[in-house]
């Protein structure tokens, strides 16, 4: 299998391709011996998040460039939009769906991520009409979490659309979406917990943290009813405005994977990959 590494997976990967703009922000793309690939199966790493218009414009472009390969499988952390995978008012779209037709359309046969927000499951999953292999991280977030709390902890998620990586054990939350200028917010109305978490220590694990407005109303939960020591973590971590600093104020530990390079990023997702 042939590889072309992005500029942007430089971090884990060395790349072999040019990624560079042009003075007016549009994206320019070269695949030096771009020929070789010809006639042949090749894996294309390339983060789609962050800077999500301009990096998907990006893997469409390297797509374009490969198109005398056998077949091309895009290897990328996040898939962004994966949001809006359900239609709620008249007028929406759904964003997921286009995202991965917009993929598809450019020539990638596959596509490898990492709890994948609107999948809601592990496992190779077609979608969109696009082959998807969604890999969890649950097993090395716990496994770190072993590193912190020990190996007597509950592990739990905030809601039901990731409890598979927490063997079925989650809060039941209530949202809603509000508006702040331009920016959409989920604003967590209500969450409860249905067991009992007293003297417990707990990981609470989720696929994402954006806002962490999910993780601090989770917290504030577990610490009402008494659970012992929290970590929290995660596949994805935006940390949007100054989350990362308040959940680290209200949580006892807290890490995520690299996916999205952040200060906290201590567990590395490419030992999944095989």
């Amino acid at each position: 299998m042939e590889k072309i590494v992005s500029t942007n997976f430089s971090d884990l990967l060395v790349p072999n391709v040019e990624i560079k703009e042009f003075p007016d922000g549009d994206s320019y793309i070269r695949i030096p011996d771009v020929k070789s690939f010809a006639g042949k199966d090749v894996i294309v790493y390339h983060r789609l998040y962050p800077s999500q218009n301009t990096s998907l414009i990006q893997a469409v472009f390297l797509a374009h460039a490969l198109k005398e390969a056998k077949s091309i499988e895009l290897v990328t952390p996040y898939i962004p939009y994966s949001r809006q995978d359900k239609i709620w008012f008249e007028g929406e779209i759904k964003s997921a769906e286009i995202t991965i037709g917009i993929l598809k359309n450019a020539g990638y046969s596959r596509i490898t991520s990492f709890d994948c927000h609107f999948l809601k499951k592990a496992g190779d999953i077609e979608y969109g009409g696009m082959k998807i292999r969604n890999i969890t991280l649950s097993n090395l977030l716990i496994s770190h979490a072993k590193t912190r709390l020990g190996n007597d902890f509950e592990i739990i998620s905030p809601d039901a659309g990731a409890n598979y990586m927490s063997n079925g054990k989650s809060m039941n939350k209530m949202r809603g979406d509000y508006e702040k200028g331009n920016i959409i917010y989920r604003n967590i109305e209500k969450m409860e917990i249905g067991f009992d978490v007293g003297g417990k220590d707990i990981l609470i694990i989720d696929d994402m943290i954006s806002t962490g407005s999910t993780m601090t109303k989770a917290i504030e939960n577990l610490r009402k009813n008494g659970a012992g020591k929290i970590a929290i973590a995660a596949t994805h971590g935006f940390f949007i405005n100054d989350s990362l600093k308040k959940l680290g104020q209200l949580s006892d530990y807290i890490f995520v994977s690299n996916t999205i390079p952040s200060s906290v990023s201590e567990v590395n997702f490419m030992n999944v990959l095989k």
